[in-house]
């Protein structure tokens, strides 16, 4: 069972927790973070979602999750990382470079939460890539211009602020 603490719309915790899996209340918030990493040629690490995955099986994506109960953005971060990888990355080399509000958490109808981007820049090989089972299968580095190709054909997810994040990583393609 995965707990979340619960944040109000400003982004302060309520001293209440969340179940995953149960509808969240009205105006009630939870931590999200996705964990972007590039290595010293501007390529991203990305990872191949498991097949039997209920949202977005079998697509590309970056390494990502809900914060659980005491978690800070960045421990989450780096805790999400690994456990969809295998890899431990450097806490120095990261840096929440995005930050918003979600209203309507895709995945849940009721409530929204907030999303941290975290750009670590970090340079790790994807040899080192432990398959997680129910959750990655594969991982591979990518281009900018390659992840934005694989998002126009679907098999990489839309992010509203991947122009941003690429051009903040020196990655514009």
């Amino acid at each position: 069972m995965e707990l979340w603490d619960v944040y109000n719309a400003d982004r302060e915790l309520t001293g209440r927790t969340h179940t995953r899996g149960e509808p969240m209340q009205p105006g009630d918030y939870h931590l999200v973070v996705h964990v972007w990493v590039v290595n010293s040629r501007g390529e991203f690490f990305i990872d191949l979602r498991a097949p039997e995955k209920d949202w977005l099986p079998n697509v590309w994506e970056t390494c990502g999750g809900s914060a659980l109960v005491g978690d800070d953005s960045l421990t989450a971060a780096l805790r999400e990382f690994l456990e969809e990888t295998g890899i431990a990355l450097q806490p120095e080399a990261g840096e929440c470079v995005i930050s918003y509000r979600r209203e309507g958490n895709p995945h849940n109808e009721y409530g929204g939460d907030f999303v941290d981007v975290w750009l670590f820049r970090q340079d790790i090989d994807p040899a080192d890539f432990v398959p997680q089972p129910g959750e990655t299968v594969q991982a591979k580095l990518a281009t900018a211009e390659e992840i934005r190709r694989m998002m126009d054909d679907g098999t990489f997810p839309p992010y509203s602020y991947e122009k941003e994040l690429f051009n903040i990583a020196g990655s514009a393609a």
